[in-house]
């Protein structure tokens, strides 16, 4: 019989716990054993859609982790706190779901990456752009070499703003003051267009290029008055190859999943021998090469199973004692954080920096 793993939610600071739980409520191998955080209040609408026991919830961590004793905790901590709260669960030998971004800096990344390996489990950072089927066909194409090495990633992404939305997806208007107390908007929590969508483009584009990496970063971020974090940033990286962009943005017309904005959101791809659009949410991608310079649109694979989402894929590599690849694992991860952090030290300083180590 396969395995049933148990999995537990833990600190409700991003909105995608909820989307993360009911992944797992849908999975056949898993059973939601328990949910966690200090304020009571932000788990009742998980313990409400997903049927969780009152013996279930908990405010304390170690009293949580004793009790339910899970084989995967899925971590929703602001940025700020992701180092600490991997440090905490992982020492305990449990395998780490951590909601995207990576971490605050990259040295919290580098204290995640070290707690996972002490305590034997495996960390995977989740960036749901990963598994939208049109980024997913893009990589597939450019394994296949159909547009020939990757000279050039261009990214633009972002949404409404991080209040305008909650788990599933749900529409919402959120007040003045809530955009005042939201982490989103403290800097010292991480908040930010930059940290939120950065890091995305960073990532996938480091999958997209077969890990490699910029020698040199230059950003320039918005300034809007009353916010103390960006709503708009745009990062110009130098690889050997030539340039690459990653521009992110809060505040567009429309989210991509209900309209898609313009820019629209995605990616552009430009190689040796051809180019591919991949845009969010689209049923189609747009290939172009030398030898078909008109193009086509080539409609979106069918994932597999193991391929649908952050849950489906960790418990697969999990269950076959496989590590996690691509841009959920430690290695791509912590590329894509090393761009945030110059990319964030640029800003600050008004030049261009060479990549952090």
């Amino acid at each position: 019989m396969p395995r049933r793993w148990k999995v537990a939610g833990v600190q409700f600071d991003h909105f995608h716990m909820g989307d993360l739980l009911r992944m797992v409520q849908e999975h056949p191998q898993a059973d939601i054993v328990g949910l966690c955080d200090p304020q009571p209040e932000r788990m009742e609408e998980a313990r409400r859609n997903f049927s969780v026991p009152a013996d279930r919830l908990f405010t304390d961590l170690d009293a949580c982790l004793d009790k339910t004793r899970p084989d995967v905790v899925i971590l929703c901590p602001n940025p700020a706190g992701h180092a600490e709260w991997t440090e905490r669960v992982a020492s305990r030998g449990i395998h780490v779901l951590m909601e995207k971004p990576f971490a605050a800096s990259l040295a919290d990344a580098d204290r995640m990456i070290a707690a996972a390996q002490a305590g034997g489990g495996q960390l995977a950072i989740n960036w749901p752009l990963r598994w939208y089927p049109s980024h997913a066909t893009t990589y597939r194409l450019i394994e296949e070499g159909r547009i020939g090495e990757v000279l050039e990633v261009h990214y633009y992404d972002g949404n409404r703003g991080p209040l305008w939305h909650g788990a599933d997806k749900v529409e919402r208007e959120p007040t003045v003051e809530e955009r005042r107390s939201s982490w989103f908007y403290q800097r010292r929590y991480g908040g930010g267009s930059l940290l939120d969508y950065l890091g995305y483009g960073a990532t996938l584009g480091t999958w997209f290029r077969g890990h490699g990496k910029p020698e040199e970063i230059m950003c320039m971020v918005d300034r809007t008055d009353g916010l103390e974090v960006d709503e708009h940033s745009i990062t110009v990286a130098r690889y050997a190859s030539g340039l690459s962009k990653f521009e992110t943005r809060w505040g567009t017309l429309s989210d991509p999943w209900t309209h898609q904005p313009l820019p629209r959101c995605g990616f552009v791809i430009r190689g040796s021998e051809g180019a591919i659009s991949s845009y969010d949410f689209e049923s189609s991608v747009r290939l172009q090469t030398r030898r078909d310079p008109a193009g086509c649109d080539l409609p979106v694979d069918t994932l597999a199973p193991q391929e649908m989402n952050p849950i489906a894929y960790f418990l697969h590599c999990l269950a076959h004692e496989r590590p996690v690849e691509g841009p959920l694992s430690p290695e791509v991860s912590r590329i894509g954080q090393q761009i945030v952090d110059t990319a964030f030290a640029s800003a600050e300083q008004k030049r261009a920096l060479p990549l952090f180590t």
